[in-house]
């Protein structure tokens, strides 16, 4: 992105010093809803994200200025200070949470701009907090290590934004490294890359532009029929303390213990942590039909055992199915979002313009397409 506009804007309001940080946004490949059930996820950070100028203002407030809303608010950093704007409660938020941690970061001006979609699923409030967490924890010499930041920006969505988030979305935006995918065990935090660069693929998005606002309850219920099936679990097998830690026999054990509706559900985050081995093994020999086998398998359980697709994501999955994509699977916590799409390139184009056109003929709307590649993390860039 070109960062001039941030530039001039802070040259008009701050002056000529400011340095330019960005974290991206992200896109996870396969592992999704195990991260609050202590199994693996399996994200990439992208090559869209925030970006902000910044410097050291001398005084103990702080001057934000958003370009993509065009407000200017300034706020100090004690708890009673929070500002009302919602975007400028994820940089109080960043501040506030590395203040409650012993760090003492001081007053700054800055000017951001994004360009990772907003409600598509890749995550742009963690891009904002990763990228002002780094760049406070740079500017200011906090010496706070990686994960912590991370923990920062997840701390700032749980009690300042209201969403009780896992850490897979900071964490991408913190630690992502391009042409690489990171495998994390949500339970233990231990991760590690593997490359990523599907030659004759591409990895496209389809946004349906649908946002259910059932979402939030149905999360919770579905994290309840989780600890339900494993808490039956746990008092036949205490070695077992997340649902990721069990196996299909375990679950066969308790089946006639727990509703219907739980079974469903522990069946389809057990099966889940499976497919994400499958995909790291199977991306480590480049074996990309397999990897597809396993998103269209994950689409399946999101759809029909953990139910949180929808009308919209389905019919894309179809369409994907019918053009003879590689993979496909909606990504995110589902009710609306985007599918995530392993193509081959000469099927490409092909498949854009059905998709398109027949999910127009369907819904009276074209889904929005974007391409991914992927990115490093959180970085000062001048």
């Amino acid at each position: 992105m070109d960062t001039r506009i941030i530039e001039e804007k802070f040259k008009s309001l701050f002056g000529d010093n400011y340095m330019v940080y960005t974290s991206p946004g992200r896109v996870n490949l396969i592992g999704e809803h195990t991260d609050y059930n202590g199994g693996f996820v399996f994200p990439g950070a992208i090559d869209k994200g925030i970006y902000a100028a910044i410097n050291p203002n001398g005084t103990d407030k702080v001057r934000a200025y958003s370009a993509d809303y065009n407000e200017q608010v300034e706020f100090g950093m004690n708890e009673d200070d929070a500002p009302k704007e919602s975007w400028a409660r994820y940089i109080f938020g960043v501040c506030r949470e590395m203040k409650k941690r012993g760090f003492e970061p001081k007053g700054f001006d800055t000017v951001f701009v994004g360009d990772v979609p907003l409600g598509a699923g890749m995550s742009s409030s963690a891009a904002l907090e990763s990228t002002f967490a780094n760049a406070l924890n740079e500017i200011f010499n906090l010496n706070i290590d990686r994960f912590e930041l991370a923990r920062i920006g997840q701390s700032t969505e749980h009690n300042y934004c209201g969403v009780k988030c896992g850490i897979m979305d900071q964490f991408a935006s913190v630690f992502g490294k391009k042409g690489h995918l990171m495998r994390l065990n949500c339970a233990t935090m231990e991760f590690e890359y593997f490359p990523f660069n599907p030659e004759g693929y591409k990895v496209v998005l389809l946004d349906t532009v649908v946002k259910h606002e059932l979402a939030s309850s149905a999360y919770n219920k579905r994290r309840e029929s989780c600890e339900n099936a494993c808490a039956h679990i746990k008092a036949r097998h205490p070695e077992v303390n997340f649902l990721s830690d069990a196996t299909m026999a375990m679950l066969e054990e308790v089946k006639s213990e727990i509703s219907e509706e739980d079974y469903k559900r522990a069946v389809y985050v057990i099966g889940e942590k499976q497919r994400v081995l499958d995909v790291c093994d199977a991306l480590e020999k480049g074996d990309y039909e397999t990897v597809g086998d396993r998103m269209f398998g994950t689409h399946y359980g999101m759809s029909k055992e953990y139910e949180v697709s929808c009308e919209e994501l389905d019919f894309l999955n179809d369409v994907a199915k019918q053009c003879g994509v590689t993979g496909s699977r909606v990504m995110g916590g589902g009710f609306g979002g985007c599918t995530i799409n392993l193509v081959k390139e000469e099927l490409y184009d092909g498949f854009i313009a059905t998709a398109k056109k027949e999910y127009l003929a369907k819904f009276n709307r074209e889904p929005k397409v974007y391409d991914v590649v992927i990115s490093d993390g959180a970085r000062r860039i001048k």
